[in-house]
């Protein structure tokens, strides 16, 4: 047994996750596991008890993922994931010796230096043993940038759930089906939150936050916590089913919960829910130029209750993002979730299990690929996991879990219209060991048993939030002085002095505005300082909506654009220029909070023809200003969709690039299917030839250079091809029968023709490699190459509503320093 070249593993949208094993012998073979990407899309499940290998398995799934460029969202609930940033290009001591526990050295007597240096000894043997090498651990850092987001704590970036719960897009407003499980899951997670245990269909609480949540949304409106508190108490509703509010409810009964809901959200120690960058999917699994993500969410420091509150939101977020996007039958995304025990039991029904039931079903459509994992088999639900295509199976711990894995096994047979073979698949699950794995997939014609490969991330076991912090610091670091520079940017037109700020915080009165002048004010979205004053500012705001025209692009549509122009200093002379974009809506209301006290209103906006003249200025502004850029992949011949940004429009390409180029392997397999079959066949007779003739010779190993497993040949048709076990088994004899040639004419003549059979052998892997490489060159999914225009909007179709005088919430602190307390942009 050779060690496995770079040629064998890295082929075209195959997963290279270790060798076949022989568990009569306990020996590894020659043949290399390569796991089809596309397979994925029917969904994977790896089972196995602790010290099973488990953990690599998953992992070494997600590195092969990260470098074919599909990016992936990981829910950690021990985590272990974490140990996905630890990969070492260098494999250096010094690498390693941060993650390594002292305890462990103690116990072994050695220095935590001596340990690092065996452990950095280990993995360089570990990877060299499968083939790997540096380069290759360097290429999978720089192919995903790799974060870990824990809700709820600072100790990696912040993640929150609570800033809103946002109105689902159109495609899933109009799903009546897609409506109702995102509204329940909504509901049921945050009452696990608040600790009520609700049944959708008959707890009060449960059916009334529902219907809160079904009208605003059904209506574009986002809802925040601190909204909900107040729409329990004063509903937008008047009945709920046939009965009027207050007799489905009372007010008593609903200020209960509104206080309830309330509480939570004031708690101190429930504050960091409050911070950190809102839920997206998109901006989990891609940056904003279009890079793939590995997004580790840690939640292993959470109570049961914030977990399946957290999991619950976040699979309904992956459902909607899910629905949004176009079909396709290539990996586009995958979605991991370690130890799903407790989520997807078989008999209970908590708010996780329905979007995940619904994943499981509808994902594969949609290119998202489902991989989860567990060490406890028995509470799950086989019936809903038989949805699931592949299955890994580790050493389990009881009968009753192998009995469990077996009733999933056959219900995903069932599924599938695959036979299955109990008996046999029990005895090979009886069998394995260590890092041994029984792979059922439904793709292929018969399970395999493989050992899984070398992981190029360092296993260091769960990893505690100091190492977490430790990990994210820079990440941090360089997150907070974006933030600071980009607040800093938005501020420059600001820069009043301190003194002045001072003075108009003064002013307690609201000034006067023309009329006719549409007047509104900003609810505060930042949470104020204790001391701090809490001043109104005025800003100018202006929505207008464009419309672009490009034959050639396929271009035609309307764009709305916001913008914010702040004014508490005066109107700027350049006007719209110093203006910023408004990403969202903000949440606007015509009452003040009389905690402000107000800036003064600037000469020039207390008269009525400086709003003439901004309304004109601003269609001039959109004109010179506002573009539309699109892009062309002329690898595609084709352009990104209208109003794509730049990285938007590499993800789309690298998807289009990503799906021809399984079209074309799936030509390239169905050009040389035959012809190796074909030539299986012929080797397997020459075989049996060379065995008849030289029976006494039956110990003999024949050549590894005819084994199809070790050749381009069969790590590109993997397990799809037909029974290799056949072809080494017939090649038993070659050796030995090279050494009776003289002796006997009939076996020298069935050597020459198996060593012609191998050249052909070697011929057709030639004309695969090179098909192979011309698709690589042809759709790399790494490079996209985009070409940029810009489109300007018809002058003529210009469009904008009344400008708006916005009362913006800041805050004064003792150093006379303004902060806003909405975001700005």
């Amino acid at each position: 047994m050779g060690v496995p070249s770079v040629d064998q593993f890295e082929k075209l949208a195959s997963f290279y996750l270790g060798r076949d094993y022989d568990l009569a012998t306990g020996k590894l073979a020659d043949d290399l596991l390569m796991y089809d990407s596309k397979d994925l899309c029917t969904h994977a499940m790896c089972v196995g008890m602790t010290g099973s290998g488990k953990t690599g398995l998953c992992l070494a799934l997600l590195e092969e993922a990260a470098l074919d460029g599909i990016p992936a969202i990981c829910v950690d609930p021990k985590g272990d994931l974490a140990n996905l940033m630890l990969s070492f290009p260098e494999l250096r001591p010094e690498d390693f010796q941060p993650w390594l526990d002292q305890g462990d050295a103690t116990r072994k007597g050695m220095t935590i230096e001596a340990l690092a240096a065996e452990t950095a000894i280990k993995w360089r043997s570990g990877l060299e043993s499968s083939g790997q090498t540096p380069d290759r651990i360097q290429r999978f850092r720089d192919s995903v940038d790799i974060a870990i987001y824990t809700p709820g704590s600072n100790a990696g970036l912040q993640l929150t759930v609570l800033k809103s719960f946002d109105a689902p897009p159109p495609q899933l407003l109009d799903d009546a089906d897609a409506m109702r499980e995102r509204v329940t899951g909504a509901a049921s997670g945050l009452l696990t939150l608040m600790g009520i245990n609700a049944d959708p269909l008959l707890s009060p609480e449960h059916i009334l936050i529902s219907s809160i949540l079904d009208h605003c949304w059904r209506q574009g409106r986002n809802v925040t916590v601190a909204d909900l508190i107040g729409l329990i108490q004063r509903p937008p509703i008047t009945r709920v089913g046939v009965m009027d509010l207050d007799s489905f409810m009372p007010p008593a009964d609903r200020a209960k919960i509104a206080m309830q809901l309330n509480n939570l959200l004031a708690s101190p120690a429930f504050s960091t829910w409050l911070d950190g960058e809102s839920l997206s999917i998109q901006r989990l699994l891609y940056t904003p130029e279009g890079k793939p993500r590995l997004t580790i969410l840690s939640i292993s420091h959470l109570s049961d209750s914030e977990r399946m509150f957290f999991v619950t939101i976040f699979l309904n977020e992956l459902l909607a993002w899910m629905r949004t996007q176009s079909g396709t039958s290539s990996l586009r995304a995958m979605f991991y979730m370690d130890e799903i025990y407790g989520y997807f039991p078989p008999s209970a029904k908590p708010p996780s299990k329905p979007p995940m039931l619904t994943l499981l079903k509808q994902a594969r459509a949609f290119g998202l690929g489902i991989v989860l994992a567990t060490q406890n088999p028995v509470d799950l639900d086989y019936k809903g996991l038989s949805n699931i295509g592949t299955w890994f199976l580790g050493r389990l711990q009881t009968e009753r879990d192998k009995a469990r894995v077996l009733e999933g096994l056959e219900g995903a047979a069932a599924q599938s219209g695959a036979a299955f073979n109990r008996g046999e698949m029990e005895q090979l699950l009886a069998s394995l060991g260590n890092r041994v794995f029984l792979m059922n997939n439904v793709h292929d014609d018969r399970p395999t048993v493989f050992q899984s490969r070398w992981v190029m991330s360092y296993l260091a076991g769960p990893l505690a939030r100091d190492k977490i912090t430790k990990l994210m610091a820079d990440r941090k670091q360089a997150a907070a002085i974006t933030k600071t520079a980009a607040k800093s940017d938005s501020l420059a037109s600001e820069t009043s002095a301190r003194e002045t700020i001072h003075a108009d915080a003064s002013k307690p009165s609201r000034p006067v505005v023309p009329a006719g002048v549409l007047e509104r004010f900003v609810t505060p979205s930042v949470r104020h300082e204790e001391d701090a004053k809490l001043v109104y500012r005025p800003a100018i705001y202006a929505e207008g909506s464009a419309h672009y025209v490009r034959a050639s692009a396929d271009l035609d549509c309307w764009i709305d654009l916001k913008r914010l122009l702040p004014c508490h200093s005066g109107v700027p002379t350049d006007a719209w220029e110093s203006s910023g974009e408004v990403d969202e809506e903000f949440d606007l209301t015509e009452d003040q909070d009389q905690e402000f006290v107000f800036c003064d209103l600037p000469t020039e906006l207390r008269g009525a023809a400086t709003y003439k003249d901004l309304d004109k200025r601003f269609k001039d502004y959109l004109y010179r200003h506002h573009s539309l850029a699109v892009y062309k992949c002329e690898a595609l011949g084709t352009y990104a969709p209208s109003g794509s940004t730049e990285g938007e429009a590499r993800i789309h390409f690298t998807q289009g690039l990503r799906e021809l180029r399984d079209l074309e392997s799936e030509k390239v397999r169905a050009k040389f299917a035959t012809r190796a079959k074909t030539l299986e066949k012929q080797i397997r007779a020459a075989g049996d030839r060379i065995t008849k003739e030289q029976n006494e010779m039956k110990e003999a190993t024949m050549s590894t250079a005819i084994s199809i497993g070790s050749t381009i040949l069969g790590a590109f048709f993997g397990k799809k091809l037909g029974s290799r076990a056949n072809v080494s088994r017939t090649s038993t004899a070659m050796r030995g029968a090279t050494k009776a040639t003289q002796a006997k004419g009939d076996v020298d003549r069935a050597v020459e023709s198996m060593q012609q059979l191998q050249l052909d052998l070697e011929d057709l892997n030639s004309e695969i490699k090179i098909a192979l490489d011309e698709i690589v060159a042809k759709y790399d999914v790494k490079s996209v190459v985009l070409e940029e225009t810009l489109v300007p909007p018809k002058k003529s179709d210009l469009k904008t509503k009344p400008l708006m005088l916005l009362w913006t919430p800041w805050q004064v602190d003792s150093a006379g320093v303004a902060s806003p307390l909405f975001e700005p942009s």
